[in-house]
């Protein structure tokens, strides 16, 4: 499941990820504002909001990240100012840690009870 947040700073966006996503939820949710913001030529500042029960991408979803990411994402790398990750779930950290070096910008993981924080981190 993916859902849109709202409420953020101006120009950031902001998505929830729970359960299993899939291709349709990551093409209809995730890919229009984001793609829209890099077609403007936005200076993108994502907020990600990684539930404990998150169960990673279908396998449609996972090929539709792949493309966007080796694509768009790629094809736009200096647009990607700020991304936060915002999540209790530790593998979330240990995969900063691992492939914080290769996220675009700056990123930065939050816990759940710092959501408010990483907003404002967004907003700077």
């Amino acid at each position: 499941m993916i859902e849109q947040l709202d409420g953020l700073p101006a120009g950031a966006l902001g998505f929830r990820f729970g359960g299993a996503v899939s291709r349709e939820e990551y093409n209809d949710v995730f890919l229009p504002p984001t793609k829209a913001a890099l077609d403007e030529g936005r200076r993108i500042r994502l907020l990600l909001l990684i539930e404990d029960d998150f169960g990673w991408f279908q396998p449609g979803a996972f090929w539709e990240d792949l493309k966007f990411g080796l694509g768009s994402a790629v094809g736009h790398h200096a647009s990607w100012e700020k991304m936060a990750l915002v999540s209790d779930a530790d593998w979330v950290r240990h995969a900063m840690g691992l492939f914080g070096w290769m996220v675009p910008g700056e990123a930065r993981v939050f816990p759940v009870s710092a959501f408010d924080e990483s907003t404002i981190w967004l907003a700077k």
